[in-house]
């Protein structure tokens, strides 16, 4: 077996970054213009090349999924419930901007946790408590973490935590420009990012 072409990293790499947004269902203390930057974030994260993975669930991580649609971006939901139909009825989640669905059926602590760790990094944008969940999950995973800020108390929240967490954590970006956080945190990704192991034909 010819295994020369497996030393070829940009042509069997596992190169494309998979970039989560966190973000609240409900959005109504979000403030003004909330969900335009989230669309922005999106569109961002379609523009530089990189999966956008979500809850699979309404507001700000919904309007991250359009902006990301519209920039011709690819869009990942993982769902809490185990089936479509649970999906629309049960949770009443949207099906909406999204390329693939997986359904966990873990509900929505175990499927934070699986959206969190599949993932590159994790931006956080207006949230509530389960934003905080998904943020925690990754900061002990050591994933990079973006907080976008914007007129909403989460980025404040996030960063208050870190500087309380007494633990060290350098793998941080914080912003309101969609695109600079989105470029410091790919900046992140690829510092601390694994590379590939490559098979060498013998």
């Amino acid at each position: 077996m010819d295994l020369s072409s497996l030393n070829d990293f940009t042509k069997h790499g596992h190169t494309q970054l998979k970039i989560c947004v966190s973000g609240a269902a409900e959005t109504g203390h979000c403030g003004v213009n909330a969900l335009e930057k989230a669309k922005e974030l999106g569109r961002e994260i379609a523009r530089h090349g990189a999966i956008l993975v979500t809850g699979a669930t309404t507001g700000f991580p919904l309007w991250v999924a359009m902006g990301a649609k519209e920039a011709d971006g690819i869009s990942i939901g993982f769902s809490p419930a185990a089936s479509e139909r649970e999906h629309v009825e049960v949770y009443k989640l949207p099906l909406d901007y999204l390329d693939l669905i997986i359904y966990t059926g873990f509900g929505y602590p175990g499927r934070d946790l699986l959206l969190t760790r599949c993932v590159d990094a994790v931006i956080c944008g207006c949230g509530r408590i389960g934003t905080v969940h998904e943020f925690t999950i990754a900061f002990e995973e050591s994933k990079p973490i973006g907080i976008f800020e914007g007129p909403w108390e989460m980025g404040g929240e996030l960063e208050d935590i870190i500087a309380k967490s007494h633990r060290p954590f350098d793998k941080v970006a914080i912003g309101s420009d969609p695109k600079k956080l989105v470029e410091d945190i790919i900046a992140l990704i690829k510092k601390y990012k694994t590379q590939e192991f490559k098979i060498t034909q013998k």
